[in-house]
This record gives structure tokens, C-alpha cells and sequence, in this order.
């Protein structure tokens, strides 16, 4: 089936015609519909290609059109596209149907873009602030509208945060954070318990929102590729290439298959230093510390390869967009693969150490499981997801660069702290596969590109499976060639309400090792 069949099967089942539908790029499909039809679309897609929201986004285009454009978005690894439902709002009546009501992935966006935007979305079973604290953020000022001013900002009225409360006979409220003892972010856990046992576990988040997207508006792509690298500092180099993706999608670059494979070779360098970090992490929350230190010397042997290939630990100032500003050369490739093989060995005996240790299986089998149906709800991506049956990840769905590589996705269902061990351990496996035939291919790879500067009023997403999950970046780039918008989703947005429908039925104790499994960023939330 074609895709465009979907399109006209949902037509016909909804008795209506599209406004338009139209292939903006060869992955991307962008359909659009009347406000009042925008909530059944949506819901019919997210049926039908068996996909959870992956963005809910507005743009403001009311200072040249009077109206905001609504966007939802969704993957399909069926025909290798990201189909996107747009509808208009008038500014004059700034509302639409809910959609969290009937497809609870959309929930966080919906909310986001009420405070935000100013958006409200009518019948939303949560209407409570989400990145703006009520204590610190006044109501009615919306700071990603073009009509936004800091300096119109009054006070707040110091409004309490509203948590669900679970009550009865023995049950209490634990509260921890969001300051906490170690060098993490700042998250607030509100648990209820009965006796020992948790019964509920609500999220706080976003003390650190430091306005990311509107700090890329009015700017030159070139000027915000080093924002896009402090995003989040554990996956700077998936967030700079999928920015630069989504710039040279819009300007029609080129990109050499040569800097596409070193650009994967990178890429899977970090997914291999922070999935040994959550290694480590998993094996001292439960008491077990040698592993941990074990890991934590593997890590610094990645670490210091990456600073002898490109002069930094953590990959910055790689990614340009059109390619890559350091090369790599043939001593660099051997280095990397004899890195590679001592690593390996290494690997294997962390695996022994972990697997053979009855205490240590006891405390991570059967802990903090997220089932398949409640992740699919949710929408959970990326590492989180494939512990527990979604096999989905961008690498595979959508090829690009990895299109010539073979690899295996982990196959794990339990979706306990052991199963997404389990992935991690696959993952750092074959990512050391992906980088020796990388290297290989490297040789015979073409290294020219081509490029030609389109302006206009353009968008296009960017898009790039990070070590946690996919990183999705949508730009608009206006007729004076500056991004007018960003949008920015981070794994983590997706895979903190993971964390708390896994940890009911454990203990409070439990908890840090269910956290460190998932192992989500602040600050990638913290937009």
C-alpha cells in the first residue's frame, strides 16, 4: 500500500477532503486540515500507522497571517515518513479540540503549548503548567509568541503546583528533590507509599528551563550549531547532527556519503561511552561497586580516543553543517580499531562480572517493568522502548547512512531494569560492529557534495537516533535565511513519564536503579 492510500482512506472514513497533502521532502508528508477536523485526523493516523505522537508544535504567524499553525506529527516505519497533520488557529479564538483525551503521547505537548503559545486545548484531562512554574511564571504571558517582551513580565501570583494526591488508611508522601545529594539536575519525586511498597510516583520537572528555542530564533543556522551542542551534554554530537540534517534538508546540501559514515562512527563512539556510564550507574545504585569502577575506566578509554581523533572528549565543533570540520585519517582509523578490540575484551569481562553475580541479578530481574501497552501509550522511544517489545529505531526505519551497514536491534519484552540492561549491553556490541564496517566503507565512499542555497520561507525536520532515543529538530528558516522556528524533542521528553509507570509495586529503595535504567536528561527536558 502506497502511502498516499492512507490519505485517502482516512478521507473517506472521516466524509471529507484534505485542504491539502503534499510531500514537502522524500520522508516527509505534511497534511493539511480544518480546525475542527485536526483532533480525528490525528487520531486516525496515530491508529493506522500504530505510531504515538512523536511532536505537537505550534508556530506563531500571527504578526504577517493573523492565525498559529498547529502541527502533529508521526512516524511511519512502514513507508519511511513523517506524516504531519497542520491546522490553522485564528488568533482571535486561540483554541482546538484535546487530543490527550483519546492519545495520552500528545498530553505533555498539549501542555506545553497552553503555556507557551496560549493555546488552549479544550476538554484536556491535565491543564496544569508544565515547563513554566506557576510560583515563578504570571499568567498571560506566553514567551515563544513573536509578540513576547521580558520586559512586559509582572509578578507572579505564587500559585501552588497542584500533585495528585493518593489517599487512605497507611498511606504517606515521600518527597525527594529537587535538590539532591549528587551532581545530577534538579527533578522533584513525589512518592505515595503504603507501608514499603510505592503506589504512585508523580514527576516534577523543568527547574532549569533556560528557553532553548526561542534562543535560536532570528539567528543564522551557522550561529546556532554550537546551541544546538549545549542542549544536552551527554548527547552533543545526535543533537548537532540533527540539527545540521534539518539545515541542509531546507538549503538542499548534499551530504557526502564519507562524512555520513565518519558522522556514524561519532555518533556511535557516544552511544558507547554513556551506555557504559549507565552500566556502571545500574551496578553501584544496587551496591555493587567494582563493576562500576570497572565501567567508569571503559568509558575514560572512549573518552580519550575521542579527544585523540577530533580534539574533544565530548565530540564538539565535529558536526558543520555540509560535514565535518576534522577528517579522519588512516592512523585514525587504526587507532580507533585497535581501541576498539582492547575494549571488547574488556567489555566481555564486565558482562561476566554483572551476569554471574546472584545479587546483583536478584535486584535488577523483575524490577521496575514498563509493559509494552502502557510505553505505547505513553509513547516511549529509543532504548527505553526496546526493552519493552518496541523494536523501533531511526537507524533501521529510516537508513540514511546505515542503509549498507548490518547491525541487530536487542530483542527484550520484560521491560525491567534487567531488560534495558540488556540493551545497553547489545547496543555497545553492535555499535563496535558499526564502526568497523564504517571504516571499511570509508575507503571506497564518495566525498563530494553538492549544495544550493534555496531561500524562502522553509522547514524541514532533522532527525538522528541518539544513544537514548531519537533527537527531532524542525526548522523554519525565513527569506533572510534565519530560523524563524525550532522545535526540539529530546528521548527524555517522552521516557520521564516512563519512569514513573514502572516504579509502582517496587520499593522506595528500589527507585535509583530503576532512574539509572532509563537514565533520562534534565536538561534535554529542560528546554
Amino acid at each position: 500500500m502506497a502511502y498516499n492510500q492512507i490519505i485517502k482512506d482516512i478521507e473517506k472514513e472521516m466524509k471529507i477532503n484534505f485542504l491539502s497533502s503534499e510531500p514537502a521532502f522524500n520522508d516527509e508528508v505534511y497534511v493539511k486540515v480544518r480546525r475542527e477536523d485536526f483532533k480525528n485526523t490525528c487520531l486516525l493516523f496515530h491508529k493506522k500507522l500504530k505510531a504515538p505522537v512523536m511532536m505537537l508544535f505550534a508556530v506563531d504567524e500571527t504578526q504577517n497571517k493573523g492565525m498559529f499553525k498547529l502541527y502533529c506529527v508521526f512516524e511511519s516505519v512502514q513507508f519511511k515518513k513523517w506524516f504531519f497533520i497542520v491546522t490553522e488557529i485564528p488568533e482571535n479564538n486561540p483554541e482546538y479540540e484535546s487530543l490527550s483525551s483519546e492519545m495520552y503521547s500528545a498530553s505533555l505537548f498539549e501542555r506545553e503549548i497552553k503555556e507557551m503559545f496560549g493555546l488552549e486545548p479544550n476538554l484536556s484531562p491535565d491543564s496544569r503548567r508544565l515547563n513554566l512554574h506557576d510560583e515563578v511564571w504570571p499568567e498571560g504571558s506566553y514567551p515563544l509568541r513573536k509578540s513576547f517582551d521580558i520586559k512586559d513580565i509582572k509578578e507572579s501570583l505564587k500559585k501552588e503546583y497542584v500533585f495528585r494526591k493518593t489517599e487512605g488508611e497507611g498511606v504517606f508522601e515521600v518527597p525527594v528533590g529537587p535538590v539532591h545529594a549528587g551532581i545530577i539536575g534538579p527533578g522533584h519525586f513525589r512518592f505515595s507509599v503504603a507501608g514499603e511498597p510505592i503506589i504512585n510516583l508523580e514527576i516534577r520537572l523543568v527547574f532549569t528551563h533556560r528557553g532553548v528555542e526561542k534562543l535560536f530564533e532570528n539567528k543564522l543556522p551557522e550561529e546556532c550549531l554550537k546551541l544546538s551542542e549545549c542542549v544536552s551534554g551527554d548527547s552533543v554530537f545526535a543533537h548537532s547532527w540533527a540539527f545540521c540534517s534539518a539545515v541542509e534538508k531546507i538549503k538542499v546540501i548534499k551530504v557526502a556519503p564519507k562524512t555520513n559514515y565518519q558522522r556514524a562512527i561519532f555518533l556511535e563512539l557516544e552511544r558507547i561511552y554513556n551506555h557504559l556510564t549507565g552500566i556502571g550507574g545500574i551496578a553501584v545504585d544496587v551496591g555493587f561497586s567494582f563493576p562500576h569502577a570497572y565501567a567508569s575506566i571503559m568509558k575514560e578509554t572512549v573518552l580519550s580516543l575521542n579527544d585523540k581523533l577530533t580534539g574533544s572528549r565530548y565530540l564538539k565543533g565535529i558536526n558543520i553543517i555540509g560535514g565535518i570540520s576534522k577528517e579522519l585519517s588512516g592512523n585514525d582509523t587504526a587507532l580507533l580499531l585497535e581501541t576498539l578490540k582492547s575494549l571488547k575484551k574488556d567489555f566481555e569481562s564486565l558482562k561476566k562480572m554483572l551476569y554471574a553475580n546472584f545479587t546483583f541479578m536478584d535486584r535488577v530481574e523483575t524490577t521496575g517493568i514498563l509493559n509494552k501497552v502502557i510505553a505505547q501509550d505513553v509513547g516511549i522511544t529509543g532504548m527505553a522502548a526496546r526493552a519493552s517489545g518496541i523494536n523501533r529505531d531511526l537507524r533501521k526505519d529510516f537508513g540514511a547512512c546505515y542503509n549498507k551497514i548490518e547491525f541487530n536491534l536487542p530483542e527484550q519484552t520484560k521491560g525491567d531494569v534487567l531488560a534495558r540492561l540488556n540493551v545497553r549491553i547489545s547496543e555497545i556490541e553492535q555499535s563496535i560492529l558499526i564502526i568497523q564496517q564504517c571504516v571499511l566503507l570509508l575507503n571506497s565512499a564518495d566525498s563530494s557534495f553538492n549544495y544550493e542555497l534555496l531561500l524562502g520561507n522553509k522547514f524541514g525536520l532533522g532527525y538522528v537516533e541518539g544513544w537514548r532515543g531519537p533527537v527531532l529538530y524542525w526548522l523554519k528558516i525565513n527569506e533572510a535565511g534565519l530560523i524563524d522556528r525550532c522545535k526540539i524533542v529530546d528521548a527524555s521528553f517522552h521516557n520521564w513519564q516512563g519512569l514513573s509507570y514502572c516504579a509502582p509495586g517496587n520499593i522506595v529503595p528500589d527507585f535509583p536503579v530503576c532512574n539509572k535504567s532509563f537514565d533520562l536528561s534534565y536538561s534535554g527536558n529542560d528546554l
